[in-house]
């Protein structure tokens, strides 16, 4: 609730001041260059700490006539309203310690005159200045708001300056802007409505004024003013205006601003005749009006430039992720109830990517004859006709429960079910995140723990949203369920490249296991990598198989299992040296050779020793061990030369392997079971663990994983999972 709270208060917010905030950004922007124009002059000819007011002065009053008021500009330019031999009052920058004139003050520019109106009052006076001000409160309340977002999105205040994980272009760096541009901007809304509320004197006023009427000391000598301790002790960086005396008469003062005070100065003796100390409020308008304009700080003003225009960046990005959260509604779809339907989808979901997911399931299922209903995780009850439950679910933040799921914790240990019902959890998160996927991690946790839910299959995490990864789970739900569902998701861009030529190198027969080696090469040079797939899609058949790629050199080689009813597998069989394939190869990213491991174990059975043979064959530095589960040793001869290459040339350490159909009948889980320490050791010193084969090897070997994670190192094997040291690539 306080989520949403902050989100909606942020977004109306925004929209509410935006165009307002686009005015003040854009005459902001232009206003931070007027600052420093003025610095880049070159009035500022010696540093003032070194020049006293007796200094200055005494040049001024020997070179000219008449001197009405000398000012220190924030730039530290110093200033002086002078009277010429015409008569005529002039303004002019000058030397602090010779008098000498450096050039003529000149008026604020037009231009600048213009954009400052607009600025500050749009042109409205008195109601614009309202607005103005009102605008600049608002802001205030945006940066607040947004802060306490981006420290909810980030895992708390203490992680808000950590990595920042969003991948949407406008997302991350409406993140990365805000979080760096917070002081910035606060400052500068701040400062405006502190000089809005001076305008319209809603601030305490200072009723103090000096005294005119006291007079000065008679025994009291006078002095020349360079022995007047107060003018020769007193710098010119600690003054801001000198109001010189019209005459020399006794009663005529100077009236001198000083940063933090006024003073009545007796012009012959240098005695403090009155003193009016500024009171805090002065102080702040005078800061909040630096602070505000950026004079006399050109790294300043450049700071405020950037802050200003990154409000327009604020407000663009802030729409289009407005209008992107807004396009993700739920396609029309009829569903039936919950009461009725034999598959039940509850979602989580936070920015509404998820439903569009469970939204393609509902009607992948819905087509092949299930009756279907569709709610969120906040929803859950009782399913009195459900035989199958999937979840799907997004985190939010640090492992916390999206908006729509924030209540099932507590209902599912609330609500009874009447008989088992079989149920999977698809999480949707980033393995950017130190907890991906990790409310998803719950949710199948409290289901697997529930005595009315029995699991169909492992959790399995979708990665930034990955269409590819949410239709390879399709395929394990389809291995599962006998379903043979065909979604169609409506945004799926699959990254395959065009389709290609492909001539075959080399076809070895089929070995007892009938599996059997294609070599291929590319027509054209092919950019593809150990671990991507090969798109086949036999003559006479519309459905594409794949296959995973070990890559030789330039060419392709992949294990295949001949299916003697198999379409594909038979076509890939009739093949001979020499014929010509046109293929597509899909990149697989998510399953490639991590180069920077410490270590690898690559983990197989049969024909998903593919893709190791080219990792394994294109190695150099890391270490790495290869399990592999086969029915006899006679099935390995198929792999063999080709790995006694590897280890003769170092690129692999050692090999292991696991037969099921031998006197010591043995699989891959077993093996790893058999070391439980070796293993445990190499997951604790960060050794990445690559499973390819068949979806039931991967639940075996995953489930051992977890056992010995838990048992020798109490810790879930979702720490490493997060860590991306276990990747998988099985079918």
């Amino acid at each position: 609730m306080t989520r949403n709270l902050w989100r909606y208060s942020h977004l109306v917010l925004a929209f509410s001041s935006a165009l307002f905030l686009i005015v003040a950004s854009v005459s902001g922007v232009i206003l931070a260059f007027e600052p420093i124009s003025q610095s880049v002059k070159s009035y500022d000819v010696i540093p003032l700490e070194g020049v006293t007011l007796a200094q200055t002065i005494t040049a001024l009053q020997k070179e000219h006539k008449e001197v009405l008021k000398v000012t220190v500009t924030p730039d530290d330019f110093v200033t002086a309203s002078l009277v010429n031999e015409q008569g005529e009052t002039v303004h002019h920058y000058i030397h602090p310690v010779t008098g000498e004139l450096l050039g003529e003050v000149t008026e604020k520019s037009a231009f600048f005159r213009w954009v400052t109106n607009l600025h500050r009052s749009l042109f409205l006076k008195s109601i614009g200045r309202f607005f103005v001000g009102l605008v600049s409160l608002l802001l205030c309340f945006i940066a607040i708001t947004g802060v306490l977002l981006l420290a909810q999105r980030q895992g708390g205040f203490l992680k808000l300056y950590s990595k920042v994980r969003e991948r949407d272009f406008n997302q991350r760096y409406h993140v990365i802007l805000g979080r760096w541009l917070l002081f910035p901007l606060i400052l500068v809304a701040a400062t405006g409505v502190y000089l809005s509320a001076e305008k319209f004197h809603l601030l305490p006023e200072n009723i103090d004024q000096l005294d005119w009427s006291v007079l000065g000391n008679p025994d009291v000598k006078h002095k020349p003013l360079n022995q007047q301790k107060f003018f020769a002790e007193t710098k010119l960086t600690d003054v801001r205006t000198v109001h010189f005396p019209f005459s020399d008469d006794e009663l005529d003062y100077f009236e001198i601003t000083l940063r933090n005070r006024d003073l009545l100065v007796h012009q012959h003796t240098g005695e403090v005749l009155s003193e009016v100390t500024h009171p805090f409020t002065q102080l702040t308008m005078r800061w909040s009006l630096q602070w505000h304009t950026g004079a006399g700080n050109i790294l300043w003003s450049i700071v405020l430039a950037i802050s200003s225009a990154s409000v327009l960046f604020f407000i663009v990005s802030g729409a289009a992720m407005y209008l992107k959260r807004r396009k993700k509604k739920v396609p029309a779809l009829v569903l039936d109830t919950v009461n009725k339907s034999e598959v039940i989808l509850l979602v989580g979901s936070e920015t509404g990517t998820t439903i569009l997911y469970a939204s393609a399931l509902a009607k992948a299922l819905k087509e092949k004859g299930n009756t279907v209903a569709m709610t969120t995780l906040n929803e859950y009850t009782s399913y009195p006709k459900a035989k199958y439950l999937v979840a799907l679910t997004a985190t939010y933040g640090d492992g916390d429960a999206p908006r729509n799921a924030r209540k099932f914790e507590h209902l599912i240990n609330k609500v009874q079910q009447s008989h088992p019902i079989g149920f999977a959890v698809v999480g949707f998160g980033s393995m950017d995140y130190t907890k991906y996927c990790q409310f998803a991690i719950t949710v199948d946790t409290l289901f697997n723990t529930h005595l009315k839910f029995n699991r169909l299959q492992s959790l399995f995490k979708v990665n930034e949203q990955s269409e590819d990864e949410f239709l390879k789970w399709v395929t394990h739900w389809n291995h599962r369920t006998g379903m043979n569902l065909d979604v169609s998701l409506k945004n799926h861009k699959k990254t395959i490249k065009q389709s290609q030529r492909f001539t075959v190198k080399e076809k070895t027969q089929h070995n007892l296991d009938d599996t059997f080696l294609l070599r291929l090469k590319p027509d054209v040079h092919s950019d593809f990598q150990s671990g991507d797939l090969l798109n086949v899609i036999a003559l006479g058949s519309h459905r594409i198989r794949q296959y995973s790629i070990a890559r030789i050199g330039d060419d392709m080689l992949l294990s295949i299992k001949w299916h003697r009813q198999g379409i594909c597998s038979t076509f890939l069989y009739t093949l001979q040296e020499g014929d010509i394939l046109e293929a597509t190869i899909q990149e697989n990213d998510s399953f490639y050779f991590p180069q920077e491991a410490p270590a690898v174990w690559c983990i197989s059975n049969g024909t998903g020793i593919a893709p190791f043979l080219g990792m394994i064959n294109n190695n150099i530095d890391v270490p790495v061990e290869l399990l592999w589960g086969g029915k006899t040793e006679a099935s390995f001869d198929l792999y063999r030369e080709a790995i006694n290459d590897s280890i003769s040339q170092n690129h692999l350490l050692n090999i292991q392997f696991a037969f099921s159909q031998t006197a010591l009948k043995m699989y891959v889980q077993d093996a790893l079971k058999l070391q439980q320490i070796t293993v445990a050791q190499a997951l604790n010193n960060g050794t990445v663990f690559m499973i390819c084969g068949s979806l039931k090897m991967q639940d075996t070997v995953l489930a051992a994983l977890e056992e010995i994670s838990k048992t020798q190192l109490n810790r879930p094997l979702s720490d490493f999972e997060n860590q991306q040291q276990i990747l998988t690539d099985c079918y």
